[in-house]
């Protein structure tokens, strides 16, 4: 029994060290490669490309100051934000930095940084049906499309009148505004800092609009990290710096988001 408790400990041990090991390689394994490679989908004004062709937005922006003071590049890849979590954990992606909401179930898996945006899930629509929905009890019985895997579909499946309604998932949040836009769909469950630079006059889907007053879901953004990596302590003490010295602020003044920023 003895022998037994001996080497039960011995392996506890063990398990402790290799897991302490993996979080301190996790920033070396950084620096050395020279980068950090962030996962990320495309829309505006969180990451997008600007009529050069450039990536460009908040997060892109947020990224590459992060990374100017680590002493690493940045390096954006597009991934599939249903396989998120996995591309995370396999390490072919070291963060991902895209409108990322907080969440007590992906807390299981990944790190989060401090939170730096404030976000809500809103409800859009074709203008024309303005009148036909204004809140959840009209949209009841509405075709909905949300990005799969997202805050907007959980929002559509938590909610007790829309669970439901006929739902589709979609690849991306702006595949969701063309389905509703093409009327293939009445309404899209999106990110309101999407739906804010996307949706309404002046926009490709002038057309369309938020529902007033329909929020569904209110939530914060930040990055994801790996599990127990210590990278996450170190980004948050730049986050730090950057909200100190206005920078953080600069950034989402010059994307409209100045009101968004986490207090």
């Amino acid at each position: 029994m003895k022998k037994f408790l001996v080497l039960l400990v011995a392996m506890v041990m063990m398990f402790s060290l290799v897991g302490c090991k993996k979080e301190a390689d996790d920033l070396k394994y950084i620096e050395k490669n020279g980068k950090l490679v962030i996962g990320i989908t495309i829309y505006s004004p969180m990451n997008y490309y600007d009529e050069n062709g450039d990536l460009t937005g908040f997060d892109t922006e947020f990224a590459e100051a992060v990374c100017a003071k680590l002493g690493v590049k940045p390096e954006f890849i597009e991934i599939n934000w249903d396989t998120k979590e996995v591309e995370l954990e396999a390490k072919n992606i070291d963060c991902i930095w895209n409108g990322l909401t907080v969440t007590e179930e992906r807390k299981e898996n990944m790190d989060f940084s401090a939170s730096y945006l404030n976000n809500k899930q809103v409800v859009v629509i074709r203008k024309e049906d303005a009148e036909k929905y204004t809140d959840v009890a009209s949209l009841a019985e509405a075709a909905f499309v949300a990005e799969i895997s997202s805050a907007g579909e959980t929002a559509i499946k938590d909610n007790e009148t829309l669970a439901n309604a006929p739902y589709t998932a979609m690849n991306k949040q702006t595949d969701a505004l063309l389905e509703v836009n093409a009327k293939t769909a009445d309404a899209a469950v999106l990110d309101y800092t999407l739906a804010m630079s996307m949706v309404g006059e002046g926009t490709d889907y002038a057309d369309l609009m938020v529902i007033d007053g329909l929020e569904l879901i209110n939530e914060e953004y930040a990055i994801g990290f790996r599990l127990g990596s210590s990278i996450t302590a170190k980004v948050n003490d730049i986050i730090a710096e950057l909200i100190e010295d206005g920078t953080l602020a600069a950034i989402a003044e010059k994307y409209g988001l100045a009101g968004q920023l986490v207090k």
